[in-house]
């Protein structure tokens, strides 16, 4: 069975660091200028030979395809004489391969790549295999690793139990104070546990804090969150084995689709980018024709550059998606592709703003950390409200407020010029604040609009 490839992302790839000095050497070495050869397979491997700073070079070769859902990170295979488990030469190498195809490009493996240096898989310089000869992954060893990782993030999930317990005891208020720091230090100390899950939520604590003037109900609600899914990380062999998918996901384990691949043409319902100080997450969602299933599909670039993968919104593709496991199995990835993006004049089926609500309601019952879930709206208008707007049923009494997406004011006001007043039919994400409008459709045979 061929073995799924997991493209990480570099909080990912540095959470997987044994220490923090493998860590703190990984993140140096991730940068073309350190590199030669480097190049990748479509079976999942990645290999380079990384320039030392002594003259010496190490040929490193890392295995991309994750088989356990708690892997501890992938199997690696280097020529330094590290004992640790990524080495910093192959957290370099992820990173650099994170970067994408012009950093890393699919090509033929070298003889040394496939050889893996003469060495089996796991063989350090004293020639002492850890993991096997039978090829880069070796169930065994990687169960090993998944363990000593679920071993960290206890821990990790412990200790924010007891800081979450200690700002409770000495008041939200001190949240408030200059300088406080406690969430850049507790994110810090949630990768070493190798949890990037919880790292990025406790970071989103520190907008909370400046979010206006009931932030510390904001806070109170996020920090109970956050003890929702420590608690649901320390007792997941007891939870359904969907939720548990879910929680696993949620600390930042990473998933490999699970299931086999559904080939449909799928309508591109909406594309945007999030833009970090470490990376960029290009948010893409599907809707498959056939099957009447809403996907969402994710890609990774550096900080500051596009993904590679643009798939231009109101066109269709025929394709084949992967679930990944989970509540909802909204995550998809995106396989093979028989045709390219064509013109498609079919549009999703829409529900009413209380439908919405309800189908928010019921993807929270399974996932109590989604922030949002994907909705076409049917015969909305959009209507000022108060300093805000909002969309409303044309035939109804009920309305939704209307939340700004990635485009700002700007996409608001080309909803409002596509509507003239009259109903439209709306794809967006409908959560906890609102509903953030991401394409839209005039009444009649129009194009979609992405807002």
């Amino acid at each position: 069975m061929t073995q799924q490839e997991v493209r990480r992302t570099a909080d990912q790839v540095l959470s997987l660091a044994p220490d923090s000095v493998s860590r703190k050497a990984g993140s140096k070495l991730g940068v073309p200028e350190r590199w030669f050869g480097a190049g990748c397979s479509r079976e999942g491997v990645v290999w380079g030979v990384c320039r030392g700073g002594d003259g010496t070079s190490y040929r490193t070769v890392v295995g991309t395809a994750d088989p356990l859902p708690e892997s501890a990170g992938p199997v690696s295979d280097c020529t330094c004489p590290s004992r640790r488990s990524p080495c910093a030469h192959a957290l370099g190498l992820l990173l650099l391969w994170a970067r994408g195809e012009e950093s890393v490009p699919v090509t033929e493996t070298p003889d040394w790549a496939a050889a893996r240096d003469g060495r089996s898989p796991g063989e350090g310089a004293n020639g002492t295999a850890e993991d096997g000869g039978s090829g880069l992954v070796d169930p065994e060893a990687a169960h090993r690793r998944a363990e000593r990782r679920a071993e960290r993030i206890t821990a990790g999930a412990a200790e924010l139990e007891q800081r979450l317990a200690d700002l409770l005891r000495s008041g939200l208020a001190t949240a408030e104070r200059p300088g406080y720091g406690l969430w850049e230090e507790t994110a810090a100390r949630m990768v070493d546990a190798q949890a990037p899950g919880l790292a990025s939520r406790v970071r989103e604590l520190d907008s909370v804090v400046a979010s206006g003037p009931d932030w510390p109900t904001r806070l109170l609600e996020e920090c109970a969150l956050l003890h929702l899914l420590g608690r649901g990380w320390q007792h997941r062999e007891r939870l359904p084995g969907s939720l548990a998918a879910t929680v696993r996901m949620r600390v930042g384990l990473p998933s490999a689709p699970a299931g086999p691949p559904v080939r449909d043409h799928w309508l591109v319902l909406a594309q945007y980018d999030l833009p970090d100080p470490r990376l960029t997450t290009r948010r893409i969602w599907l809707y498959g024709i056939g099957s009447g299933r809403t996907a969402l599909v994710l890609a990774y670039g550096p900080a500051g550059r596009a993904p590679d993968l643009a798939l231009p919104v109101g066109l269709a593709l025929d394709a084949e998606l992967s679930a990944h496991p989970g509540s909802g199995r909204l995550r998809a990835t995106l396989g093979e592709r028989f045709t390219p993006p064509a013109p498609a004049t079919v549009r999703p089926p829409g529900v009413t703003t209380t439908e919405a609500t309800v189908r928010y309601g019921e993807a929270l019952r399974d996932d109590p950390w989604q922030e949002s879930v994907p909705v076409t709206l049917d015969d909305v208008v959009p209507v000022p409200d108060g300093d805000g707007w909002q969309v409303a049923d044309a035939s109804g009494d009920t309305a939704l407020p209307l939340v700004q997406g990635p485009a700002g004011r700007s996409g608001l006001w080309r909803l409002v010029a596509l509507s003239g007043g009259g109903p439209v039919k709306v794809f967006g994400e409908c959560g906890h604040r609102g509903f953030t409008p991401l394409t839209a459709w005039a009444p009649g045979a129009g194009e979609a609009v992405r807002l």
